[in-house]
């Protein structure tokens, strides 16, 4: 019988853990046979001596399976998901779960909420009145057989070992650690019952990646997982130096995403969107390459078939679908503070960082897990690198409840923004692919 101190005595001399071993681990997390102290010892051996990719795999099947596994023979469609590392503005997931769904593929999606700086797509969907995370597996297959799309919370039973080995990780810090989060997000990610996955991986300013170089190695780790669990995994490394799209904030957020639905979305928001999408019709055999599978989402956008897959996730999931018609029925801020422009020139630089600071400021995210949050506020009409802008002009638009973080998010809006006399290159938003 393998004793927790062998465990990590092996890791903690630079050894391999083996599947027994890193199995035992987890059903004693999972049951309490191992105790917190223990487990915090072998999370910091992890941290410092690192894993091979054969134990990350090893790692993410046991944790995988801690809990319930989702199994889905009755969808008959493709299974594929996609998963963001987080970003300032993301609001991908609310355009490509629909216009998939509508291209004919099923997106089986347990999402997180935000914390810090990132928003999360739970928060944004509970922006909209009535609508329902909270699904069981009954309600969440229903929601797949019906609409092609479920987009709900991890439930108690669902991967536990990650949820508790995530609290360890956050009081000891090991949570940079890159083999831990890509078991994290990919035993998550499996346990949806999925055929394959996309990923966004970003990097930049406003990600928890602040270089291409680490988004690359933590790419590469949960393609490898990917592979090893016979889940084809293709991930796209993004650039969060500036904020997605127009909107932070979670019913601005919402409304963005639904004029994108409409045919009317950022181009930056809109070429991240399709270039996931694409690649999830690949992996499901939809389409031969992301470039006509790119084509194909187009058409569906244009249809109103991706609007009208949304209206009806709405609807399934408890929500008000009058939404999609009339912004009023959202949450508003009661006040729209406009940041003008001290001078003339063009937008060569968004700080992503500010403008969701600025957020966090007017009560748009949390400072900690249980802290409430106002989805009605945020900032809006975010102006986008190469706009001219004239003094006086409005660079963004803080939408606002509480004035008591105000001033401090005024200052933080207007320092994101740097000006110049020309319009600067326009930065690539893709910079790389692993698959």
């Amino acid at each position: 019988m393998l004793l927790p101190q062998d465990i990590i005595r092996t890791k903690r001399d630079g050894g391999e853990l083996d599947a027994e071993a890193i199995h035992t681990w987890i059903r004693g997390v999972v049951d309490g046979s191992i105790a917190d102290y223990q487990s915090a010892a072998l999370l910091m051996a992890i941290y410092l001596r690192g894993m091979t990719a054969a134990e990350t795999a090893h790692l993410t099947e046991a944790m995988m399976h801690s809990g319930e596994v989702i199994s889905l023979p009755e969808i008959t469609a493709p299974r594929v998901d996609k998963h963001s590392t987080g970003g300032v503005g993301d609001k991908v997931s609310l355009i490509l779960a629909p216009l998939a769904a509508a291209a004919g593929l099923c997106v089986p999606m347990i999402s997180g909420r935000g914390l810090g700086h990132t928003g999360g797509t739970l928060d944004k969907l509970e922006a909209i009145p009535g609508f329902r995370v909270a699904l069981d597996t009954s309600a969440y297959r229903r929601a797949l057989q019906r609409t092609g799309v479920a987009l709900a919370g991890q439930t108690e039973r669902f991967v536990p070992a990650d949820r508790i080995l995530y609290a360890l990780r956050d009081i000891t810090a090991t949570v940079e650690c890159i083999p831990l989060i890509c078991a994290s997000i990919m035993s998550k990610k499996l346990a949806e019952g999925i055929d394959a996955l996309v990923l966004d991986v970003k990097f930049g300013r406003g990600a928890f990646m602040k270089t291409l170089d680490d988004a690359r190695r933590l790419a590469e780790g949960m393609v490898a997982i990917g592979r090893a669990m016979r889940r084809p995994t293709w991930a796209l490394l993004t650039a969060m130096d500036r904020p997605l799209g127009r909107a932070v904030g979670h019913s601005l957020e919402v409304i963005e995403a639904i004029e994108s639905l409409k045919g009317r979305g950022p181009d930056d928001l809109m070429e991240v969107t399709l270039a996931l999408t694409a690649r999830m019709l690949v992996l499901g055999g939809l389409a031969p390459d992301p470039e006509s599978a790119a084509v194909r989402l187009r058409e569906v956008l244009a249809s109103g078939a991706a609007l009208e897959k949304f209206r009806a996730i709405i609807a399934e999931q408890g929500g008000d679908p009058g939404v999609i018609d009339d912004y009023d029925r959202l949450p508003r801020a009661r006040r729209i503070v406009e940041i003008p422009s001290t001078e003339s020139g063009y937008v060569v630089d968004i700080d992503a960082m500010r403008i969701a600071r600025a957020g966090i400021c007017l009560g748009a995210a949390r400072r900690r897990v249980e802290d409430a949050i106002d989805h009605a506020v945020g900032v809006a009409a975010i102006r986008q690198v190469g706009e001219a802008v004239d003094v006086g002009e409005p660079l963004c638009c803080l939408h606002v409840n509480d004035e008591a973080g105000l001033e401090e998010a005024v200052a933080l809006a207007r320092s994101a923004f740097s000006l110049g006399e020309r319009p600067p290159d326009q930065p690539p938003m893709i910079l790389g692919e692993i698959s």
